[in-house]
């Protein structure tokens, strides 16, 4: 499997009887997904699905993280010099690839052992296993950047349970291993211990079928005990906070229940939504709303739409302010405009949804994909 986009040790690869590993392996960039092993992923996953001797694919990080994220500094660096079309390419491959993986015809088996955010999540949650260890740290923390969840976020946060997904994506928060299991963002929990003796039953049971990949896991898998702090244990006042219907709502009612029970974990959450960008929490907001009644596809079709307007930042530099204040001085007091919630109006959330004004810009256009199973049919 040969490549032509170079630099291809960013995506190591081992061929073990039937099965493929991937190792993401930029571990300095704590496994950041560059443009480079977007697209190195991209043509091993379209390969080894037209090879019929490959029956499964593992995916994992080298080092401390699986993948935190995409690198969104190298995209914010090309904008700054005029190229925002670059940032648009990188985001497009980014997606095909989510689609990918979410419509799969072989079992993708992610090994989320450390950071799981942003991209991360990307390349992971919409393949058919999800394996967590007592090391994953989940996050979607786009909000305090400037963004909003993508990588057909809006799809899989929406299908969390109640309005938990709301909570994630809007808050940024991060979740561990166990709360990652008890939301179903991961289907096992395996501790990291037993990761090489599950990649080798992986390995040595030869097959494609779910139920035997599922079982095979199962041996190295246990239930964790959620932390004392989780916010698992909140669902009730995450589900009457969250479903409110703007962000204005679910702050006020977060603080209502601040002034009946003091708790760290309601004021921790109230701040960060404070913190982070109004133009970013209102069309995150619009958008896993909207996810909740769409398939994977067209999420990710309005996501691409989303984010080349927030890279042509005509209506809010929050994007570039946020990686400037978080990733480059690391200042982390983004200064945002429009800077309250209230100067967010409904007419500058609707421009993010809507086409971008240049002649040589298209919709994300996802490939036509066959042999689709069962499960993957559902998401469409």
């Amino acid at each position: 499997m040969a490549s032509s986009f170079g630099e291809t040790d960013q995506v190591l690869v081992e061929e073990k009887s039937s099965t493929r590993i991937f190792t993401l392996n930029r571990p300095k960039q704590l496994n950041a997904a560059s443009f480079t092993m977007v697209s190195r992923l991209l043509e091993l996953f379209l390969a080894c699905e037209e090879d019929p001797s490959v029956k499964l694919i593992i995916l994992k990080g080298k080092g401390r993280a699986f993948c935190a994220g995409g690198d969104v500094a190298a995209v914010v660096r090309d904008i700054t010099q005029g190229h925002w079309k670059l940032g648009a390419n990188f985001f497009r491959r980014e997606f095909i690839l989510n689609y990918v993986m979410a419509t799969y015809s072989k079992p993708q088996v992610s090994i989320l052992n450390g950071i799981v955010m942003g991209g991360g999540a990307g390349v992971s949650i919409h393949g058919r296993f999800r394996v967590a260890t007592e090391n994953s740290l989940f996050a979607m923390p786009e909000t305090a950047l400037g963004l909003f969840p993508d990588v057909g976020a809006s799809y899989f946060l929406s299908r969390l349970p109640g309005f938990f997904g709301e909570y994630v994506g809007l808050a940024g928060a991060r979740l561990d291993g166990a709360e990652m299991l008890a939301c179903g963002l991961a289907t096992h929990f395996v501790p990291s211990e037993k990761l090489s003796l599950l990649e080798d039953a992986l390995c040595k049971a030869d097959s494609s079928d779910p139920a035997v990949i599922s079982a095979t896991i199962s041996e190295f898998s246990l239930v964790p005990n959620l932390k004392e702090k989780s916010a698992c244990h909140w669902l009730n006042i995450i589900n009457k906070c969250f479903s409110r219907r703007t962000i204005e709502e679910i702050i006020l009612a977060l603080e209502r229940e601040a002034a009946d029970k003091e708790d760290e974990w309601i004021s921790s959450t109230i701040q960060s939504l404070k913190k982070a960008s109004p133009t970013s929490l209102k069309i995150s907001l619009r958008s896993i709303r909207e996810g909740r009644l769409q398939g994977v596809g067209k999420c990710l079709v309005r996501e691409y739409r989303m984010v080349c307007n927030v890279m042509q930042g005509e209506t809010s530099k929050d994007f570039f302010e946020g990686c400037r204040a978080i990733l480059v001085d690391k200042d982390k007091n983004p200064k945002w405009e429009p800077s309250k919630l209230e100067q967010v109006t409904e007419d500058m959330v609707d421009r993010y949804f809507s086409k971008i004004n240049d002649e040589d810009w298209e919709d994300l256009n996802l490939p036509r994909r066959l042999n689709i199973p069962p499960h993957a049919i559902a998401k469409l």
